[in-house]
């Protein structure tokens, strides 16, 4: 039997900006976004409280990237479901530059406002039951 591979990322985060759309020259939407996830813990030598933050960029695209545009704000708590891809291009100055990125396949708002919660429409993004997450299943953590 072979072993199949498995590229994906689960984050919960704080968007640093607000997210930036733009559409490719045929015109299908892409929206871009800078995700902090911090993590706390405590030094077990001085028992001191510790905090590490990385920051991730997300990409959308299509009717996601659409909605990530109209919903997220900077400092908003999303979690994000995605893949990692690494693209690479020749700069300006003729070096190689790099860049990784979280390709989200779905993104939620956490911590919305009751009143922005309810206006948010139930949105069918065509993600399989088995792939996505049900509205109504509470995350693992």
């Amino acid at each position: 039997m072979a072993v199949r591979g498995l590229n994906r990322v689960f984050l919960i985060g704080n968007l640093g900006a607000d997210p930036e759309m733009r559409y490719t020259p045929s015109g299908r939407a892409v929206t871009t976004f800078r995700l902090a996830v911090s993590r706390t813990w405590k030094d077990p030598n001085t028992g001191e409280q510790q905090q590490d933050t990385q920051w991730f960029r997300v990409v959308a695209w299509a009717q996601l990237a659409e909605i990530c545009n109209r919903y997220l704000t900077r400092g908003r708590q999303v979690f994000v479901e995605g893949r990692l891809q690494t693209r690479s291009w020749e700069g300006q100055d003729g070096t190689r530059r790099y860049v990784t990125e979280v390709v989200a396949q779905d993104v939620v708002l956490l911590g919305a406002a009751p009143a922005v919660a309810e206006e948010l429409p139930a949105i069918d993004l065509g993600v399989p039951p088995e792939e996505g997450l049900e509205e109504e299943e509470e995350l693992p953590f």
